[in-house]
């Protein structure tokens, strides 16, 4: 059979690790959460031997290609036996890949009522009868399915689960499961701390660097579907024909692993470019306007659609960032963020595509608490949106703090599909230095219960559409993927690419359950380990808020790099976008008055969630300063005032981090030296850097509250 060109790379490239990894080469965290180590358990690896010992893939496509290549080497590789190729009807042990349509035996076997509701990705994995005995189907609608079933299969083995009469049914809750690249065309990343961008746009179209297929199968593993390549503040010659040559490129590579490619666009793209170079204005066009409702406007963008889709067949759309930082936007010509996205959406429908408006907006010009802002100009156009477009909010109102409350649109906006926006790369919780798995912290906001129809409202259930009833659904992560060996800076940084894959495809899945996965396909199966590195995880999100912003505070980082502490930081242009503003701090309190008697932020959530933020009394401590003004010696529900609960957080989070440098330092030996020893020197900073956090954090508070330092408990 002849193989694509693809093809023959991907199985170049498993081959290559199949050979380090058999004589015993560290492992450097280039093969991610895919490694496919070897089962253990002689028990296990004869049931699964048992149960799988030939293969057939029905079909010749590039994508059938991916899929066998993934099952040879990854079931080599588990099983630690070569596995036979059985073309034809299943007897028993094969492991049948196909669709209906391919296979009389597959249609024979298959509830044609469960896959007729499973739409083009979900799968169905079960075990069916040979002539011989049982044999093992992974069948779907489409080719896409396939491989999403292929990679679950893999996954279950992966992490030890059985496969004697296995029936799994999966498909995604969310439709839009899209990774954001902020990445520039010079290769830099903006909150990129993984080294440069994987895009290497002076190489292309004709140097296509392996990494673009391996991340795209990284990505199809977890049911990712979509990528946005280029930064949200975005350069105009994205568009030119000369880069969407480049984009089609990476389109192909990506296109057996069921990605699509996005691209973020500056709205004032058909204007003509800017004279004196660099300013938010310029543009690729002629004209000299980008006023959305100017009919030339409609029709260089209409036009310019059309471009994309010729080269680029199953484009997905534009995500666009409008009106806020500085970036151009159709308030610049007294229009509307409807007015705008319409305009885009009109010329993309016909082809399918999605506008992904981003509702991060805030701007000099705007004298308001900025956590008001969204909720301020979008709610008032719920309804005004065409179909095919999404409002993609971040999960909180500010700006992926380490923790914040809910972001109020979620719920306000039933006539608008909204989408939620998270940030995988750490911006504001240590960069890739430090240890935080955020798994815990996007369950917290998915689900939290908004009351938008009453009790029982979670944010999960708005953003896939079943609450309000959205068609179009979405749900955004911002990459952490760059060039480094390991892909994301620090190893577990890994843990959070994963786990938003994972709650884009099943937002009812654990924290905790992601977590084991992850372990178990990164590190080891023994449970001792699996424990300990679990509890690490587990603990860590809380730990980086303790060690950074307890009880509520936020945005007290450095300046524009957003690394260290920066309590005292108050140079900003703008007054509100200081941190002495966010926390207020005198000698009377601290914390920001969101209530009726400051900003009034909290009553833009609903009355049943306004009443308990807005009462001092009820408001949960995880959001107490976020909230409300309060006096130092205030009594905390532990008895402890205000100031030395906020000490005594800050010194929690340090000490939790020392216990995770312990624990990980009794793992040597347990696990992969290479990856031991990566993390063990990133551990080391994260002390250091939770240490400096909590030390300057105290000592500037309190210079306000003139109290003591409580001694630990």
């Amino acid at each position: 059979m002849k193989r694509t060109k693809l093809s023959i790379l991907m199985l170049l490239f498993s081959f290559s690790f199949m050979f380090c990894a058999l004589n015993g080469n560290p492992d450097d965290g280039y093969e991610l959460w895919l490694n496919y180590q070897p089962v253990q358990d002689a028990d296990l690896l004869a049931s699964y031997q048992e149960v799988v010992s030939s293969l057939n893939v029905e079909g010749n496509s590039p994508t059938c290609d991916i899929i066998r290549t993934e099952l040879k080497n990854g079931l080599t590789s588990l099983l630690q036996k070569e596995i036979a190729v059985h073309p034809g009807l299943p007897v028993q042990g094969t492991l049948l890949v196909s669709l209906p349509a391919n296979s009389p035996f597959v249609q024979e076997q298959v509830d044609n009522l469960s896959l007729s509701e499973l739409g083009d990705e979900g799968f169905i994995i079960q075990t069916a009868q040979a002539q011989d005995g049982p044999c093992l189907i992974v069948t779907a609608n489409a080719e896409c399915g396939l491989l999403y079933g292929t990679f679950h299969l893999l996954r279950l083995m992966q992490t030890h689960q059985t496969l004697t009469d296995i029936h799994v049914t999966s498909k995604p809750k969310i439709q839009y499961r899209v990774l954001n690249h902020w990445d520039n065309m010079n290769r830099s990343v903006e909150r990129g701390y993984a080294g440069k961008s994987l895009w290497k746009w002076d190489e292309l179209p004709g140097t296509l660097d392996p990494r673009y297929a391996d991340y795209a199968r990284a990505n199809a593993s977890l049911g990712i579907n979509g990528s946005v390549l280029n930064n949200v503040n975005a350069d105009p010659r994205i568009l030119t024909h000369e880069y969407l040559e480049k984009v089609a490129a990476i389109a192909k590579v990506f296109r057996p692993y069921g990605i699509r490619v996005f691209l973020s666009i500056k709205f004032s793209a058909p204007i003509k470019p800017s004279q004196t170079g660099g300013r938010p204005s310029g543009g690729i066009g002629t004209l000299e306007t980008a006023d959305p409702l100017d009919p030339d406007v409609r029709q260089w963008w209409k036009e310019k659609v059309v471009e994309i889709y010729d080269l680029i067949p199953d484009f997905g759309g534009f995500l666009v960032k409008a009106n806020s930082e500085g970036q151009p936007g159709p308030q610049d010509y007294l229009r509307t963020h409807a007015d705008g996205a319409n305009m885009l959406a009109e010329a993309l429908a016909p082809f399918h595509g999605v506008v992904m408006w981003r509702a991060f907006v805030y701007s000099f010009d705007v004298n308001v608490d900025r956590a008001k802002q969204a909720y301020m100009e979008f709610k008032p156009l719920d309804g005004e949106f065409l179909p095919n477009v999404l409002i993609q909010a971040k999960n909180g109102p500010i700006d992926f703090q380490p923790r914040e409350p809910i972001q109020p649109l979620f719920g306000a906006m039933p006539h608008t599909s909204l989408m939620v926006e998270l940030q995988i790369t750490q911006e504001y919780l240590g960069h890739s230095t430090h240890l935080v798995y955020l798994a815990p912290m996007w369950k917290e906001y998915l689900e939290f219960d908004t009351y938008a129809n009453g009790k029982g409202s979670p944010m999960c259930q708005v953003i896939d559409g079943t609450l309000q009833g959205y068609q179009t659904t979405g749900i955004a992560g911002v990459a952490n993927a760059g060039s480094d060996r390991n892909w994301t800076g620090h190893l577990f940084g890994q843990s959070n690419w994963y786990a938003f894959g994972r709650l884009a495809w099943d937002h009812t899945l654990s924290a905790d359950a992601i977590a084991d996965e992850w372990i178990r396909m990164t590190f080891s199966s023994d449970p001792e380990v699996i424990n300990q590195i679990k509890a690490m995880m587990m603990n860590s999100w809380e730990a980086c808020i303790n060690y950074t912003t307890p009880l509520g505070l936020h945005h007290i980082m450095q300046g524009g790099y957003h690394y260290g502490p920066g309590p005292d930081v108050n140079w900003m242009p703008r007054a509100d976008w200081n941190s002495t503003y966010y926390h207020q701090a005198d000698s009377a309190g601290v914390g920001f008055d969101r209530t009726a008697t400051g900003s009034d932020a909290a009553s833009q959530y609903a009355p049943e969630v306004a009443s308990v933020f807005e009462n001092l009394e009820t408001c949960p401590e995880k959001y107490l300063l976020w909230f409300h003004h309060v006096p130092w010696n205030y009594s905390m529900k532990s008895g402890r005032t205000l100031w030395d609960e906020m000490c005594l957080h800050y010194e929690a989070g340090v000490d939790t981090v020392k216990v995770m440098r312990a624990t990980w330092d009794s793992l040597e030996g347990k696990i992969d030296q290479g990856l031991f020893d990566q993390v063990k020197q990133k551990l080391a900073e994260n002390e250091r850097d939770a240490t400096i956090w909590k030390d300057t954090c105290i000592s500037y508070f309190q210079k306000f509250s003139q109290m003591p330092v409580p001694k630990g408990e």
